[in-house]
């Protein structure tokens, strides 16, 4: 027998896991929808700012402080893909291959074996699975912040400077934009955030893994398609860069409360990524489908109108 009692207890938690993943998410956007680059440098990264954070907590550093450790190593690690693409000539989506993949030694090398735990009994952690209402409120404070930041920040010389270098490349290049600098300023902001989100996802769930990051990038991509359609369903023409933002983190939380719903289905959860692939799957064919059967249906209906 299927409890509803039990999916309405276990929401919480999916809501405070989707807006840390949204977070991620919004690092995704960054690169994916922005700067038009395919970066999957995420699946690394997200693990490097949970090893760093949880690293340095262990060390006594104040939670705080580890995160923004954690969110310039991110950085780092989205530069060396912007040098292996820029400097180098290497396609974007290899050189973020080549560094996910040096990332799983250096995430070793950064906690000393594949698995570090950090308690919330021990040490004050911003966030935990323990204290779920509090995380909400963390998260939700944080989310609201960065999005307010980022829609600062890209309303800057350099922030449309970014934009434009992802709407076109040569006309922005004819404007005197440094794209080369701008592509690698715009992969290692991407991977700040990422880092940052992944810093907390270490807290929440009390432990920071080599494997924690493995599938992010599909993950973060299911949010903004989801948090997309979503957005255009609510807001329509009046969805503007914020609002954008904002569902991209919302697109995170609807993501986890439908795999929660999965889960509570009792279907095997060994086919948690492929229920992923059709989640997303499904989303990114509604603004196709709307697009070829509503409008067409719409503009029959005119036309007869007209007749």
């Amino acid at each position: 027998m299927l409890d509803p009692m039990a999916l309405l207890r276990a929401m919480p938690g999916a809501c405070a896991q989707g807006i840390i993943w949204g977070l991620m998410a919004l690092g995704v956007y960054l690169t994916f929808k922005i700067l038009d680059v395919a970066d999957l440098t995420v699946d690394g990264s997200i693990a490097t700012g949970g090893a760093v954070a949880v690293m340095l907590i262990l060390a006594g550093w104040s939670p705080a402080a580890a995160m923004a450790a954690a969110f310039a190593v991110g950085m780092l690690t989205g530069a060396v893909t912007g040098v292996l693409h820029v400097a180098l000539g290497i396609p974007a989506i290899l050189a973020s291959i080549l560094t996910q993949i040096s990332l799983y030694s250096i995430n070793l090398n950064i906690m000393g074996k594949s698995n570090q735990a950090v308690s919330v009994d021990k040490f004050p952690l911003l966030v935990s699975l323990r204290y779920i209402p509090k995380a909400i409120a963390v998260c939700l404070v944080i989310a609201v912040a960065l999005v307010c930041v980022m829609y600062w920040f890209f309303g800057t010389e350099l922030g449309c400077s970014i934009r434009a270098t992802g709407c076109n490349k040569n006309m922005a290049r004819a404007q005197g934009v440094n794209t080369g600098v701008i592509t690698v300023l715009t992969l290692a902001l991407s991977n700040g955030i990422v880092a940052l989100s992944g810093s907390l996802l270490a807290q929440y769930q009390g432990f920071a893994d080599v494997n924690m990051g493995r599938g992010a990038i599909v993950i973060g991509l299911a949010a903004v398609i989801i948090g997309e359609v979503i957005g255009g369903a609510v807001l329509g023409k009046y969805l503007n860069f914020m609002g954008r933002l904002a569902f991209v983190v919302v697109g995170g939380v609807i993501y986890y409360m439908v795999l929660q719903i999965v889960y509570w289905l009792k279907l095997p959860t060994d086919d948690s990524k492929l229920f992923t692939a059709i989640i997303v799957a499904l989303f990114l064919a509604v603004p196709y489908l709307k697009g070829k059967y509503f409008t067409k249906s719409s503009y029959k209906k005119e036309a007869s109108r007209h007749a």
